[in-house]
């Protein structure tokens, strides 16, 4: 891999943001790699558009913002229409697939269709952890991060009160993401 821009896509409170962190802090910390994170959301506490990018790259990166998108986490809908301009051929889209119901039609997409604010809510009794979910899925379907250093990033980055949880999230979407790779 030379170069790799994700973006990670949602509204404020769905954890996005944070998403985008541990994917750079694993990348740099825990891969000796290089990443630039970047972030945008709206004025609303929750709610807003949000949205984090991430370059990884193995070379030094010279400019900090996506050209475009080679992995696409999408939370919802609202903010997949705004983002999926930037998808390019051959882009890999992952999707909350209950949150998530039209899907661009793009020569070359991979689609993962995703239950994380559900399976978040069933396992954990919150909506909270879907992040983390996406987070594993997205370990298990790209080659972008290894598992490993993700959850080491999560376990320096997220509060000790809530560590397990997320890990067993993240966990979560590993196994999810598995099931869908077995349908393709």
């Amino acid at each position: 891999m030379t170069r790799m821009e994700v973006r990670f896509s949602g509204l404020g409170g769905q954890g996005v943001l944070l998403a985008g962190v541990i994917l750079g802090t694993a990348v740099t910390q825990y891969e000796g790699r290089y990443a630039s994170q970047t972030q945008s959301y709206g004025a609303e506490t929750r709610g807003g558009p949000a949205r984090s990018d991430v370059i990884v790259s193995d070379q030094k990166i010279p400019y900090p913002l996506l050209s475009g998108c080679d992995i696409l986490i999408a939370m919802n809908q609202s903010t997949l229409k705004g983002d999926e301009e930037d998808l390019r051929a051959g882009s890999t889209l992952i999707v909350d697939e209950d949150l998530v119901k039209e899907i661009p039609s793009m020569q070359g997409l991979k689609l993962f269709k995703i239950p994380a604010t559900r399976s978040s809510q069933e396992a954990f009794k919150s909506k909270t952890y879907a992040n983390m979910v996406m987070l594993g899925a997205m370990s298990e379907i790209t080659s972008i991060a290894g598992s490993e250093a993700l959850k080491n990033a999560i376990s320096s980055l997220v509060p000790k009160e809530t560590l397990q949880a997320n890990l067993a999230a993240f966990d979560l979407g590993i196994r999810l993401a598995t099931d869908r790779l077995k349908r393709y």
